[in-house]
């Protein structure tokens, strides 16, 4: 496995498309076969990007977020179809259980009550005090910054423990993964600047982005609850590498994320079972999207491609098996796996892009990884 085409579209994504600094790591069957890295932290190249830099990953943190709560609820004899009061008592919908909250079934986007994302026990109280915009079984919508919370929580309850702690614990220190949901002081001289994307003019017009221009609409709500972090420039100060916020504030290199995905497919030991790992490879909830507007297809924790009637993929954010799982980031960070391949990817940038999924900077090399 030569690579050849991912290699010459990540020089080319330098050369072309305003790449600073980016990292590409594949792995296949428990062994990383690819690992590039080049281009710089800072615009004013102050520090060389290598493989070991570190990088805030925003909304791929979510799968490995997921995975600990469903290790969690392993720990204590439960699974995805336990009813999440039983947990957690003033959840505000009795009928729930934690599949429902891992595939974004729950209504939960959007707060009423303000509430700041570093005080994780006022978004509880919201949540708590939240009425459902939907229920279980009468549709889903993506909750971008809420998931946090409503993973971190059950974790909380039935560990004692944060999830970021319950992650470095039970995750990465034990299988070496350079991935933080919480990272500490000793390891911020490794995180690269993130410099914010600019929209297309032809962006613009996606549904998504115009309803994210429009004050009180659902979407705009969905993406400010809970508030604060919400420009690029707050995701380089230590304070938002440090919070530990399940949804969003995972920091780390693309070879820890790419590696973490071989534990889900099994090819290097991890501590979920069996039955965790289908949970978070298995579809749950396949609608037309309320809040990215837009039809997703939801696992217990991770995303994959819809599939037409005919059985054909719509789209190949996560290649061309219809098998493979995986969760991108703002502003262009993506991991995922494939398990018909045995093949795990993972990119991550600091220069970032304007879009809700990713864009052919990042789409071009997934193609290329399955040639």
């Amino acid at each position: 496995m030569s690579f050849a085409s991912v290699r010459a579209g990540f020089e080319r994504n330098f050369r072309e498309r305003g790449e600073l600094g980016a990292s590409v790591s594949v792995w296949k069957n428990g062994v990383e076969v690819l690992s590039l890295a080049a281009g710089w932290c800072e615009k004013e190249h102050l520090r060389p990007w290598t493989k070991d830099t570190l990088v805030p990953v925003y909304s791929a943190t979510k799968v490995p977020a997921a995975a600990t709560l469903l290790w969690a609820l392993e720990l204590r004899g439960l699974n995805v179809d336990t009813p999440v009061r039983e947990v957690w008592r003033g959840f505000p919908i009795a009928e729930a259980k934690f599949r429902y909250v891992l595939s974004h079934q729950c209504g939960l986007a959007a707060l009423d009550r303000k509430a700041d994302v570093f005080d994780h026990d006022q978004v509880v109280t919201a949540l708590e005090a939240q009425k459902p915009a939907w229920l279980p079984g009468e549709g889903h919508g993506y909750h971008p910054r809420t998931f946090g919370a409503l993973v971190d929580e059950p974790v909380r309850i039935l560990t004692g423990r944060t999830l970021g702690n319950v992650w470095r614990d039970e995750f990465a220190a034990p299988a070496g993964l350079d991935f933080w949901i919480g990272l500490p002081e000793c390891e911020w001289p490794r995180v690269a600047r993130l410099y914010p994307g600019k929209a297309s003019r032809g962006g613009l017009e996606d549904a998504f982005y115009k309803e994210m221009s429009i004050p009180g609409s659902f979407v705009k709500r969905a993406f400010a609850s809970p508030v604060g972090l919400h420009a690029v420039h707050e995701m380089n100060e230590p304070r938002a590498w440090s919070a530990g916020l399940p949804a969003m504030g995972g920091v780390g290199t693309a070879s820890a994320l790419a590696k973490f995905y071989q534990i889900l497919l099994g090819r290097i030991p991890g501590p979920l079972s069996d039955d965790a790992r289908i949970a978070l490879m298995t579809p749950q909830s396949d609608f037309y999207d309320r809040v990215l507007l837009r039809r997703t297809v939801f696992t217990c924790g991770a995303q994959v491609d819809p599939l037409s009637e005919t059985g054909e993929k719509e789209r190949r954010v996560y290649g061309p098996g219809k098998s493979a799982f995986g969760h991108p980031g703002a502003g262009g960070s993506h991991a995922f796996a494939d398990p018909a391949t045995g093949i795990s990817f993972s990119y991550v940038m600091n220069a970032m892009e304007l879009s809700v999924m990713p864009t052919a900077r990042c789409l071009d090399l997934v193609a290329a990884a399955f040639e």
